[in-house]
């Protein structure tokens, strides 16, 4: 059966159907001359007790014999032992190999003479006489035949008539698969392609899945495009200052003043260059960040908050950190990408609060606020895409690596306004298996 498969994928639609075609007459025929044959032959002998049997009854009703019909009746006598009508010569052999008197006076049975299937009807009348009916031997030949030829018949206008059917199913198939592959064709090409099937079967399901990938891989290659671009961009600036200052040292010019001053440029532009080329290698490495799959919460999140709140305490004095954390509250992933989540969270909302920072941890939630003002609503939609940047944001890096980290462990990532400010919420609706019983703490940090 394997191998069958096998040698049908190496054809093309038609020539499976073909194949099929040709195995589905050679089955007809098979069928035809062993199991139909006998049905039409036991279907042919109970017609034939049916018409001997009326010819019986309406002997018995007018007492007259036609033996002129396809149906011959002969009378025989039990007292006398000898038929009362004449039999014609052709048949005396035939009725010498009948019982005229069977046990209990009547009987259907059949008998071979000759190349033929005899078959006869023998019915008991007025106690002493015995009514022998007999089918003419062209008479049940034609009859099968006529028969033979009508199953015959109906069964080759059905084949042509499903064959034609297959054949136009087999044409609406082959249609559509021929423009999905001119479409993949001149999408391979680089070429503005279209596809319209107008159909609401799997291939139809298959056309739009393949428009939705084509939209999704160009939307991608234009994200990709304006990645380049902006990262060129954002290199190109401190690596032109760094190279002109350094030319400019090197031919003893000083072009910030003094010579100190001008090196404190060049260092300020590096540093700017490594924390951009930092972003890009973070970007890139949690691309390839894997789910261990074992969906165990395994990760105590409150120490981790509180190792990010002490780094960033030295970005500004001026912000309240107010915390209310729930010690013992686990979370699916490794520290160092959750670590880098809270972050760049927090430094986002360092860069745009005014005066207070709010972080909550409860049971799979983890909340971020911040007081300062509302996010445009144009860039609600466009937050975690890479190089998206708010009007103080600087790599545009920073919440795409933490729409990826998080996607990864499974955990949902929003950003929504407040009446007083802007709230970033990390959770989950999958069901994880929990290590730990919480313990609430409260505190505040002033930075």
């Amino acid at each position: 059966m394997k191998r069958i498969k096998i040698w049908l994928s190496n054809f093309t639609l038609i020539q499976q159907f073909l194949t099929i075609v040709i195995f589905t007459v050679a089955f007809l025929l098979f069928f035809m001359f062993s199991y139909l044959n006998r049905n039409i032959d036991s279907f042919v002998n109970s017609q034939m007790y049916v018409f001997m049997h009326r010819a019986q009854r309406e002997y018995l009703e007018t007492r007259t014999i036609d033996n002129e019909s396809n149906v011959l009746l002969f009378v025989y006598s039990v007292e006398s032992g000898r038929y009362l009508n004449t039999i014609p010569n052709e048949y005396k052999g035939l009725i010498s190999n009948i019982d005229p008197d069977p046990e209990g006076g009547s009987i259907d049975s059949s008998f071979v003479y000759g190349n033929n299937s005899i078959v006869y009807s023998i019915i008991s009348f007025d106690n002493d006489y015995r009514l022998i009916a007999i089918v003419k031997n062209n008479f049940r030949e034609e009859f099968r035949d006529a028969l033979s030829n009508s199953v015959i018949n109906v069964m080759f206008y059905v084949l042509i008539g499903m064959i034609a059917l297959i054949m136009l199913w087999i044409m609406s198939l082959i249609r559509p698969l021929d423009a999905i592959i001119s479409y993949i064709n001149r999408i391979k090409a680089g070429e503005k392609a279209t596809l319209n099937l107008n159909r609401y079967d799997e291939i139809g399901k298959v056309g739009e899945a393949l428009v939705s990938m084509n939209r999704e891989l160009s939307e991608q290659q234009h994200i990709r495009d304006e990645m380049i671009q902006n990262i060129s961009h954002d290199l190109k600036t401190p690596i032109a200052t760094i190279k002109s200052y350094s030319e400019s040292i090197k031919d003893g010019i000083y072009p910030y003043d003094t010579l100190e001053k001008s090196v404190d440029v060049i260092i300020e532009n590096a540093d700017r260059l490594e924390k951009k080329v930092y972003s890009l290698i973070t970007y890139n490495k949690m691309g390839y960040l894997v789910d261990s799959g074992d969906n165990i919460l395994n990760l105590e999140m409150a120490p981790i908050i509180q190792k990010a709140i002490l780094a960033a305490s030295v970005i500004r004095n001026d912000v309240k950190i107010e915390t209310d954390l729930d010690e013992k509250v686990y979370f699916h992933g490794d520290e160092e990408p959750w670590r880098v989540v809270i972050e760049n969270l927090l430094d986002n909302a360092l860069r745009y609060a005014h005066s207070r920072i709010s972080i909550n941890l409860k049971d799979n939630l983890l909340e971020i606020f911040n007081d300062g003002e509302a996010i445009e609503k144009d860039r609600l939609d466009k937050l975690f895409k890479p190089y998206e940047k708010g009007n103080k944001g600087k790599f545009g890096l920073g919440l795409s690596i933490v729409k990826k980290v998080t996607e990864t462990y499974g955990y949902t990532v929003t950003g929504e306004n407040m009446n007083d400010g802007v709230i970033f919420r990390i959770y989950t609706s999958k069901k994880m298996k929990k290590v730990s019983k919480k313990k609430n703490k409260k505190s505040i940090i002033e930075t």
